[in-house]
């Protein structure tokens, strides 16, 4: 069809597709200047007194030390591939690929709490499973779960006073108890969240564990509809005795006890888990993971994770992966946790560090884990 110039002309206005060019150019700006305003902020750059990724690392470092090449966090890991076969009853409240019937490729990595890579396994040490599910079509989803019910803290600032208060003392080498009985009476909150994750004593070890993605997101179906969604893989192996007891009883001067035992028990059959979906309703906390939702909410059973193969991080890729909790598949949001964003930019912050640095050999090395 031809262009009618002089109705454009007369009108005073730009053709339609110099319209659309100079749209798609506004809309372009307005994206810049928000990824440019994201980045000033977690820099710190418009608040500079502010809690920064870089002050939540240099925390972490504080209270373990720094070790080059590995992670701030959950430095002490091994890591493990497999798949997930979807039932597809995730898909009545989710579009995301991964929640189609089928299998997605799945790598991973198990890891205890803190920032010393050779640290002795501990039963009540922070147990952790960050996981990389790519369907056939591939979208991509990443998670990081603890084996805890609750998150101790309700906000990033929370989080990171508690990390000061865990500052071992120059003179003792250890905490000061006075810092932490401080952080407690001003954060009743996380007295609260403590006491609900001390009536959940932790499993023998990681193949029996409850893995907890603690934070809501947003689910999306086909049709738009929203709803509020928290996650937790439960093992198919039942937990038989506790690992204060499994610690007492077996291989107590072995320091890899834990991933050890995960070790034999994936050469020996795959681990699974199913991963079930919880589904909130009005009033539940979406902003809180130190608060949790009442039992009786709505599970969905959205498939099996299976977990088949081990490898010494020194020789896996997945020690490469960041396990960004908001690298989300089309179908998953995030909600409005501000712990969110603030993990994101603190592993972004943490992978930085250490790809720019030269890695030792692990604890678990690659012939510990596949002996000959």
């Amino acid at each position: 069809m031809p262009i009618d110039t002089k109705s454009t002309i007369d009108s005073g206005s730009p053709p339609p597709a110099r319209r659309q060019t100079l749209a798609g150019l506004a809309l372009l700006g307005v994206l810049v200047a928000a990824v440019v305003c994201t980045f000033a902020y977690v820099g710190g750059w418009f608040t500079p007194g502010k809690l920064t990724p870089k002050k939540f690392v240099d925390v972490f470092q504080a209270v373990d030390g720094e070790h080059a090449g590995f992670r701030r966090n959950h430095a002490k890991g091994l890591c493990v591939s497999g798949h997930f076969d979807s039932s597809g009853n995730g898909a009545a409240i989710s579009r995301a690929a991964v929640f189609q019937p089928g299998r997605s490729e799945v790598v991973g990595r198990f890891s205890l709490g803190g920032g010393l890579p050779f640290q002795a396994d501990t039963p009540t040490q922070v147990r952790g499973l960050g996981l990389q599910l790519t369907s056939t079509s591939g979208q991509v989803w990443r998670t990081a779960m603890i084996n805890l019910p609750v998150f101790p803290v309700s906000t990033p600032q929370a989080f990171y006073e508690r990390l000061q208060a865990g500052i071992p003392d120059a003179k003792t080498g250890k905490p000061d108890p006075a810092k932490m009985t401080a952080f407690n009476a001003s954060h009743p909150e996380s007295v609260a969240a403590v006491k609900i994750i001390k009536m959940n004593p932790p499993s023998a070890g990681f193949g029996d564990s409850t893995f907890h993605g603690l934070n809501a997101f947003v689910f999306s179906d086909s049709q738009g509809k929203s709803t509020p969604v928290r996650w937790v893989l439960e093992p198919v192996r039942s937990a038989s005795t506790t690992a204060l007891a499994i610690a007492s009883a077996t291989r107590p001067d072995d320091p890899n006890y834990l991933f050890d035992a995960l070790i034999d028990a994936i050469h020996t059959h795959p681990l699974q888990w199913h991963l079930m979906l919880i589904v909130g309703q009005e009033g539940d906390p979406t902003n809180d993971a130190s608060k949790p939702w009442p039992p009786s909410r709505q599970r969905i059973d959205a498939g099996m994770l299976t977990l088949d193969a081990v490898q010494s991080e020194d020789t896996s890729p997945t020690y490469q992966l960041n396990f960004d909790p908001l690298v989300l598949p089309d179908g998953i949001a995030p909600s409005d946790d501000p712990i969110l964003s603030a993990r994101s930019a603190v592993y972004s912050n943490s992978f930085t560090r250490r790809s720019g640095e030269h890695k030792p050999p692990s604890a678990l090395t690659p012939a510990s884990v596949n002996p000959k």
